[in-house]
């Protein structure tokens, strides 16, 4: 445990007020330790990572330590439901079809399909045909097919970050908005937090800061090759409601630069009902400029890409947009999409007193990365998802 001689505002700093910045926070003031968390902007803003309304739940991986962890996470995610009062994650069906041998940073059918084996996660293989008879699609290529798993669904992402922060408040945690944080300091007895309106002093520090993450390791004297892109989603009103589908993903072919050229989508949202469903194209649009978090628009031609593909095989859809909107992704640059999270310990001097969660697909593993945050913040190690401490 890492332990101070010099007083300190709060003992663990949290830097970022998202959804892993605010699960670290509650498994920090829950153990009951004294918490800060620094958010550069108001709670619940859209200009990051935890952006939007829902997100995919799924436990199918390509690399089976993700399956596991995902399959280890589910019962957090039931724990922090029933702390908060609220479902969070609804089993809807995950919905995986495609050419086989396709991969994407989602995967690849076969490859998921195996690590489902060994796991005993059931599931359904389908044919092309069978698809486009039990989940309404149309025009599928005869040579698509894949896997239905009734495990998968969707998560409630605002609903995710009101319980933590609930549950946040009640515990203790403070949480001081439109505060950027301009450096980071650690030494032999604690960590100096400099923000535009303040300095703070902690004895530990753990950076959940999203798409800023990269940029704070840098000053820290810790570059990460770490890329953050734009995704664009489209929303879609349905022509009845007599069809629902799952969550799915389609591998389609790369384009001839070898740029992804697959699409994923969402029935309705089971916590808000309505007739939008969002649909989108899984290409990653570098963001340039010095400010990655600064507003701006939904590709144009990703979302025509994929009104066109709406056209082409979701009857049940209207395909005229009816609204779109982004979110940030901030992912390695190692192709196999590594999480980076774990502490600064043997990178920089004091860098134990430092702890990391940037980038990678992270939302569905939410409440397993703030308790491995905590623990790391608190007792120097983590005992819980080995596996996922991958920082590097």
């Amino acid at each position: 445990m890492v332990t101070s001689s010099e007083s300190v505002d709060v003992q663990v700093i949290v830097i970022g007020g998202g959804a892993i910045g605010l699960a670290s926070a509650w498994e920090v003031a829950r153990r009951g330790r004294s918490v800060l968390v620094l958010e550069r902007f108001s709670r619940g803003h859209d200009r990051g990572s935890s952006a939007g309304l829902e997100r995919q739940w799924r436990v199918q991986y390509s690399e089976e330590r993700w399956s596991r962890l995902a399959l280890e996470t589910l019962p957090r995610w039931r724990e922090l439901e029933a702390a908060g009062g609220r479902r969070l994650v609804h089993h809807t069906g995950s919905l995986w079809f495609g050419r086989p041998g396709v991969a994407t940073s989602e995967g690849e059918l076969r490859a998921a399909a195996a690590v489902m084996d060994r796991l005993d996660v059931p599931y359904d293989w389908l044919t092309a045909a069978e698809i486009e008879k039990r989940f309404g699609f149309v025009r599928l290529p005869a040579g698509h097919e894949g896997f239905y798993q009734a495990d998968g669904g969707v998560i409630d992402v605002r609903g995710t970050l009101a319980t933590l922060a609930g549950l946040g408040a009640a515990a203790g945690v403070r949480v001081r908005e439109h505060e950027r944080v301009l450096a980071v300091e650690p030494d032999g007895t604690g960590v100096t937090v400099h923000t535009e309106r303040a300095v703070h002093r902690a004895e530990t520090v753990v950076v959940n800061a999203g798409a800023c993450g990269a940029e704070l390791l840098r000053d820290l004297g810790c570059p990460v090759d770490l890329h953050v892109f734009r995704m664009s989603s489209g929303y879609f009103a349905r022509r009845s409601a007599a069809v629902d589908p799952p969550t799915w993903y389609a591998f389609l072919e790369p384009d001839a630069s070898g740029a992804n050229r697959s699409f994923y989508g969402f029935g309705s949202n089971p916590w808000t009902g309505g007739d939008l469903l969002r649909a989108a194209p899984d290409t990653e649009v570098p963001v340039t400029g010095p400010d990655p978090l600064a507003p701006h628009p939904p590709d144009a031609g990703d979302l025509a890409r994929t009104a066109d593909w709406v056209r082409a095989h979701l009857p049940f859809l209207i395909p005229e947009l009816t609204g779109a909107s982004t979110c940030l992704a901030a992912l390695p640059a190692d192709p196999a999409r590594q999480f980076l999270i774990g502490s600064l310990a043997g990178r920089i001097p004091d860098g134990e007193r430092i702890v990391v969660q940037a980038g990678g697909w992270a939302f569905k593993f939410v409440p397993a990365f703030g308790r491995i945050c905590a623990d790391l913040a608190l007792d120097g190690h983590s005992t819980r998802h080995e596996s996922a401490t991958v920082l590097s």
